[in-house]
């Protein structure tokens, strides 16, 4: 039987896109010949300091602190080739097509790694009507894709928040600048600080919050995708389907790459 099953892999990409972003930025900052000038305390203070409470305002507590799982989602995430799943699928559908839907009861425990299919297989088998078994694997996938896409708002919500951070911290280190237009000498490296406010939340929106966010978004309309095949194809056993039709519904929700030809 093709089989796999779902892995929690690693996402390189995100971790090297990460890295090579940030070395970029810092060897300009440091062929520029003053690294130190852009270290400042207290507007990283302000900048990370004040997007994570103003984050938190927006959510529910919980929410927020479940925010280190969110991030840990965007680099090791299930995954599985919806192709493989379809052919599983159509294997299950012939088992089922030529034994009954009673025979796959013997198949459940090898698709423990799958819980959405086996859930669906389940109650299949226990004999619940095809349109129920529908409605209960959709609710459960829109549950799903409603976590995600909170998770995904929070980062979001964090990428709005950090460059307007930027801009008070750049706004309180104007106003303290003009308070000493008395002492020229002072106006420059002022200025300078002020700026680097701007900076920290410009780098933390658009290097870090946003890409993420992206990303979780994509894996989750990956897991969407698996998630419907595995729907579809549990309701076309549960109506003792031919086979070579599910094939059909399965390449209609498949893109043209991961499309099957199963019994050709």
């Amino acid at each position: 039987m093709a089989d796999g099953g779902t892995k929690t892999t690693f996402d390189i990409a995100t971790v090297v896109g990460l890295l090579v972003g940030f070395a970029l930025v810092i060897a300009a900052i440091v062929l520029g010949g003053s690294p130190g000038a852009f270290i400042d305390v207290p507007s990283i203070l302000i900048v990370l300091g004040g997007t994570a409470a103003i984050t938190a305002v927006c959510f529910a507590l919980g929410e927020f602190l479940g925010i280190g799982k969110v991030l840990a989602r965007t680099i090791f995430h299930p995954s599985r080739n919806p192709s493989d799943a379809a052919l599983q699928i159509l294997q299950l559908a012939e088992i089922a097509r030529k034994g009954g839907v009673l025979s796959l009861q013997g198949h459940l425990d090898s698709l423990l790694s799958e819980e959405y299919l086996w859930k669906g297989l389940s109650l299949v088998v226990d004999g619940t009507p095809p349109e129920e078994v529908e409605g209960i694997m959709r609710k459960d996938m829109n549950a799903t894709i409603a976590r995600h896409h909170k998770g995904a708002s929070i980062l979001k919500k964090a990428g709005d928040i950090a460059p307007a951070m930027g801009l008070i911290g750049t706004l309180i280190g104007l106003v303290q600048m003009l308070g000493n237009l008395d002492d020229p000498s002072s106006i420059g490296p002022s200025m300078a600080v002020a700026l680097l406010t701007t900076f920290y939340g410009a780098v933390l929106s658009n290097m870090v919050f946003m890409p993420l966010a992206a990303k979780l978004e994509r894996n989750s309309q990956e897991e969407e995708l698996l998630n419907s095949v595995y729907m579809v194809g549990a309701v076309s056993i549960g109506r003792q389907e031919n086979p070579r039709r599910l094939e059909m519904l399965l390449n209609s929700i498949l893109p043209p790459a991961k499309r099957v030809s199963y019994f050709d």
